[in-house]
């Protein structure tokens, strides 16, 4: 069963998702807080991986980031990761509120940029009593640079630092295209299999999602380190699921990171690119996922 829910974060944004309860059954369940990656909206599959755990008795907290989708949150189409992985333990917090959840059995799953943020959480926040990081973001500074061709660095370089000098003036951040057709960008993702990925789905799944970022988003990202927290993580369990011709969030940054955790943790390793995990691999993806919440939250 699924229905719509809405939420308040510490400094009393509304966020908005969909709270997915196994059917037939009225009683406390394991919970796990999900939410999208760099730009994504709940739409583009997350209820598929959700549906896969509610069919295994799990209930699911998913919701929009902030300035995403249908949450609330200014400036719009903004990317602030510390202040997501906020939002994360805020949707912990609501969870806790519900009559369905067990609150000493909470998991946290996150895909690509927020695969990035439930090791954040997972490290910080000991509510949560499993992680899934999936295709996850380790390093912003390393991905930005290996996003960026050198020969255009000096570009986006200087795109940055004018916008930061337009807003000490009080204006607002300019807006950089998500995804572009033309490689050379200006673009936050310029590879072409994203240009691919985010069309497609935006127009079969979810025709909200908007190809835009502040300027400002970029640089966050730049200062954003989430893989500095892997080994802080345990004895909190964790998977982590890493496509191995991975070229959004380099599939060697999460190999070498996944070393530096502590046990318990296990690796899956999917065949394929950074959106097979969501497409010809999801139902490995969701499955890996799945059994590793069953075996920490409902076999204890």
């Amino acid at each position: 069963m699924r229905k719509d829910i809405e939420f308040k974060t510490e400094d009393r944004v509304t966020l908005r998702g969909w709270h997915y309860v196994p059917d037939g059954r009225a009683e406390r369940f394991p919970t796990i807080v999900m939410a999208h990656g760099f730009s994504g909206v709940k739409e583009m599959f997350l209820d598929d991986f959700a549906k896969c755990f509610a069919d295994a008795g799990l209930a699911a907290i998913v919701f929009d980031n902030r300035n995403f989708g249908a949450s609330d949150g200014q400036p719009r189409q903004e990317i602030n990761p510390h202040q997501q992985i906020s939002d994360y333990r805020d949707a912990i917090t609501f969870a806790e509120t519900l009559p369905q959840t067990d609150s000493a059995r909470i998991g946290v799953w996150g895909s690509s940029f927020s695969g990035g943020h439930v090791l954040v959480v997972g490290a910080t926040d000991r509510r949560v009593k499993c992680v899934v990081s999936q295709v996850p973001s380790i390093s912003g500074y390393a991905t930005s640079r290996r996003m960026t061709r050198p020969d255009l660095a000096a570009r986006m370089n200087a795109m940055l630092d004018a916008d930061r000098r337009n807003r000490y003036q009080g204006k607002p951040s300019a807006m950089l295209p998500v995804i572009s057709e033309n490689p050379a960008g200006p673009a936050a993702l310029p590879q072409h299999e994203t240009w691919v990925w985010f069309t497609e789905t935006s127009k079969s799944r979810a025709p909200a999602w908007k190809n835009e970022i502040t300027l400002r988003s970029a640089e966050l990202v730049r200062a954003y380190e989430p893989g500095t927290y892997i080994g802080q993580i345990s004895p909190t369990p964790l998977l982590m699921i890493v496509a191995l011709e991975d070229h959004v969030a380099f599939a060697d940054e999460a190999l070498a990171a996944y070393e530096r955790a502590l046990e318990p943790k296990k690796l899956v390793m999917l065949k394929g690119g950074h959106f097979d995990a969501y497409g010809k691999h999801l139902k490995s993806a969701a499955e890996a996922g799945r059994d590793w919440f069953v075996q920490h939250l409902c076999q204890s």
